[in-house]
């Protein structure tokens, strides 16, 4: 029996990474300005998680112009959704108290 903490991903567990990608799952899409707001953090900060997002093939981003003015949209990836979900199912073990107690001993 493995420990459910190994399951978890290193790049979601990042407690702003894990809000981006939770709010993402939401929607099919959302523009940076909304995701920026509902995740509570700087323009800066959230430019930096989603291109470790993006770069570990979870986000995809959108750029495009409306009018003179440009716009990002963020979307998950079916990838970054199945990692989301396997991320969350360790959550959810490690919370329910883990492998039972008086298992045999596991090695790291």
């Amino acid at each position: 029996m493995t420990h459910p903490r190994k399951s978890l991903d290193a790049v979601i567990h990042a407690p702003v990474r894990f809000s981006i990608t939770a709010a993402l799952a939401a929607v099919d899409e959302a523009d940076f300005r909304t995701l920026r707001d509902a995740v509570e953090v700087t323009d800066s900060a959230l430019s930096k998680q989603i291109a470790l997002l993006e770069e570990a093939g979870y986000v995809k981003v959108r750029k495009a112009f409306l009018g003179k003015r440009a716009r990002t949209w963020l979307s998950l990836t079916a990838t970054g959704r199945t990692a989301l979900a396997r991320h969350v199912a360790a959550l959810r073990e490690i919370a329910s108290g883990g492998p039972p107690l008086g298992s045999p001993p596991l090695s790291d």
